[in-house]
């Protein structure tokens, strides 16, 4: 027998087909958050700061993305003031999920 197919008879065996990626998914699902309430004040705040953000502008935001709370940090790829969303990289975050922004480079790249 070659050494590629004793090797072979070797390897891991999955008998639960499936199994770690429904535990992955169940445990994505339980670590989910809901969307903290914003303050009026911070709210104003925050559209001020985005009515002063253009393309290619570096920034860090505090939001809920994809149910959970986190932090996005990159240039600014698109903006859009009339629909309320910024994209950040692959990312497009709603103004009413921005908990926090932070212009980290005012320099358009």
């Amino acid at each position: 027998m070659e050494r590629a197919q004793r090797a072979k008879q070797f390897l891991p065996f999955d008998a639960m087909k499936g199994l770690t990626e429904a535990l992955r998914d169940r445990e994505e699902r339980h670590a989910r958050t809901e969307r903290r309430e914003i303050g009026e004040e911070k709210i104003e705040l925050n559209s001020r700061i985005l009515a002063c953000v253009a393309k290619g502008m570096k920034l860090r935001l505090s939001c809920h993305h994809d149910f959970h709370d986190t932090v996005i940090e990159g240039r600014v790829i698109r903006i859009s003031l009339p629909y309320h969303y910024v994209v950040i990289g692959e990312e497009r975050i709603a103004f009413e999920d921005i908990y926090e922004v932070e212009v980290i480079d005012t320099t358009v790249a």
